[in-house]
């Protein structure tokens, strides 16, 4: 089963569901807003792709932080408390594909994961 978290208004989510779509790959979208993930499933996906990969220090959510509100990336505690209080953080989307995570949208990711032919 593949699983697509995200956002629904969020581009880089559209755009991957409009990559996924047009490839029929058949897939489920958990809006991360509505249905936050719990902090097990966080984790997962921190110790897969790291706090580097899957917190979006880009965002605003992240711009609008105190200093000493961010979580420390060495410290996975406080990464996963700082992402369930504030989902948006998640860099988006997270796919997950069988046993595979990966967190953001690149079309040639994608394309290997899926193992497509370009």
């Amino acid at each position: 089963m593949t699983t697509l978290y995200g956002i629904p208004n969020c581009d880089t989510v559209k755009k991957a569901r409009r990559w996924l779509d047009d490839h029929g790959v058949a897939y489920r979208f958990h809006d991360l807003r509505e249905d936050p993930v719990g902090d097990k499933r966080l984790a997962q996906w921190l110790a897969a792709v790291g706090a580097d990969t899957l917190v979006n220090r880009r965002s605003t959510t992240w711009k609008q932080l105190a200093e000493n509100d961010r979580p420390d990336s060495g410290n996975p505690e406080t990464v996963i408390a700082c992402l369930s209080q504030h989902p948006t953080l998640v860099k988006r989307p997270v796919l997950e594909h069988g046993k595979t995570i990966h967190a953001g949208f690149n079309t040639d990711d994608y394309t290997r994961l899926f193992n497509l032919k370009t």
